[in-house]
């Protein structure tokens, strides 16, 4: 199975339209700003101070917990994007932390379990809405403490043996995530083993 790493809900080029609305005032300086085509793009720049807006997309990490041959999800209360569907335990990283560190974070505030990162499996970008971009790195983990319950952000969580069928899912790359670490017996890449542990 080869993998996949980019994944669209919504053409690319939806979002410059967006952009003036989004970046009408500085955020340095408060002055109002003007749409200029500044390297290679659409840009919010500020005729005061010269501030330039940057769209970026959201650095993010989303966790496969495997035991067993079963992998566990989650079932997402959101107001955002999936609510009542199925996900890994994901979320975005934080400016304070490292993404290991909140690879940690994210899985203990949504399943309420420790676990140790093993190994980095993917990284995706998503263009899930106009608004939301993110840049995923995907983990593989193991429980080292702790039961599944569901945690912030979640109405279920369950481990789901993996059998090449889904529950409806909130985020097309994860499908292709856990399909591809099963079918292949993925290892991934080695991580830094002094913020893989949560203690």
């Amino acid at each position: 199975m080869k993998p996949q790493q980019v994944f669209r809900a919504y053409p690319q080029d939806v979002d410059t339209a967006n952009q003036a609305v989004i970046n009408r005032y500085c955020g340095r300086c408060g002055a109002t700003c003007e749409q200029q085509h500044l390297e290679g793009g659409i840009r919010s720049a500020c005729g005061a101070c010269g501030f330039i807006h940057y769209k970026n997309p959201q650095p993010a990490i989303a966790v496969l917990i495997e035991r067993d041959k079963h992998f566990v999800l989650g079932k997402r209360i959101s107001k955002s994007l999936g609510h009542g569907q199925w996900c890994l335990p994901c979320g975005y990283v934080e400016y304070h932390e490292d993404y290991l560190s909140a690879a940690v974070r994210e899985v203990r505030e949504e399943t309420t379990m420790d676990v140790r990162i093993k190994s980095i499996i993917s990284v995706v970008t998503n263009y899930l809405k106009p608004n939301i971009h993110s840049l995923v790195t995907v983990l593989s983990a193991e429980v080292v403490n702790g039961e599944l319950n569901a945690g912030d952000g979640m109405e279920e969580v369950r481990w789901f043996p993996y059998t090449g069928n889904f529950p409806e899912m909130a985020f097309e790359a994860d499908t292709h995530i856990i399909s591809r670490y099963f079918e292949t017996n993925l290892i991934g890449a080695p991580v830094d083993l002094n913020y893989a542990d949560p203690n």
